[in-house]
């Protein structure tokens, strides 16, 4: 009996330390800042938008890049899916300082499908770059997207995000000096601990963009200009990831109730006979 004990007992010291580290990952460390990328981005395009309808299109771990005039508004697009919690980052270069004639403020904002400005839990999300600095660097980390969610909330969800750069505050004489910028968006998963009980019946992506000629350089058969899809889903399609630490939760949780039970049940049943055999038996 006491063997028995021992083994149930270890048994479920073991599923408590499995279940343990999950719920640490979990965990939102809002104060912690976000690290850097292991590696440089795979490389991206080449060319920003200027609108919303017009912006490039991205996608998580790819190094988009572009040349601009102080004072444009660029645009990117990328897909984010339910579960992930991305980061958007952008360095500015500057022009030579002793072409300024002082600091600038730069600023990286997100929206949403919907376009919906959505805010960021921490970050550099506006910088000012000093008279001799050469770059500025900024970050945005997002709100876990979310599978679903209530229509009056600003919850972000499934979709398109924009990701809009451009300069806040400078000196006047410093509009339209050349400048090189980067931006990069990754993501973590954050697993079940985010999941809700619900999901969305479709992605939140625009329906198209600016309009793309046929090959020939005409309008389609029927009349109509061919039209491409704003954005671009991610590699494994919409919500395919469906392992979540939720089922971790739950499977490991029947284990521990089951070993529970047994090792209850060892303990209150005996060992299988009476303590004093009556005399003549």
């Amino acid at each position: 009996m006491v063997r028995t004990q021992r083994i149930l007992a270890g048994a479920l010291l073991t599923g408590i330390a499995l279940l343990t580290p999950a719920g640490a990952a979990a965990a939102d460390d809002p104060s912690a800042s976000p690290s850097p990328s292991a590696s440089d981005g795979a490389a991206g395009p080449t060319e920003a938008g200027t609108t919303f309808r017009t912006a490039t299109a991205v996608q998580q771990d790819q190094r988009a890049t572009a040349g601009a005039s102080t004072g444009d508004y660029l645009y990117w697009v990328f897909p984010a899916d339910a579960g992930q919690r991305a980061t958007v980052k952008a360095t500015v270069t500057l022009p030579e300082s002793a072409t300024r004639h002082g600091a600038s403020t730069w600023q990286v904002d997100v929206y949403d499908g919907l376009r919906r400005r959505q805010a960021c839990m921490y970050g550099h999300q506006t910088v000012t770059a000093a008279a001799d600095a050469s770059k500025a660097e900024l970050s945005c980390v997002l709100r876990t997207v979310r599978a679903w969610s209530e229509p009056w909330a600003n919850d972000p969800l499934p979709g398109s995000y924009y990701v809009r750069l451009t300069v806040v505050d400078l000196p006047s004489a410093d509009l339209g000096q050349p400048v090189r910028t980067e931006v990069e968006v990754t993501s973590s998963d954050e697993g079940g601990a985010h999941d809700v009980d619900g999901t969305l019946g479709e992605p939140l992506v625009p329906g198209v963009s600016s309009v793309q000629q046929t090959a020939d350089g005409t309008s389609s058969e029927d009349g109509s200009t061919a039209r491409a899809p704003l954005g671009s889903e991610p590699d494994d399609g919409w919500a395919s990831g469906w392992w979540t630490d939720r089922w971790i939760w739950t499977v490991g949780g029947g284990v521990l109730g089951a070993l529970a039970a047994v090792f209850g049940y060892s303990l209150t049943r005996g060992n299988g006979r009476p303590s004093r055999v009556p005399p003549g038996v």
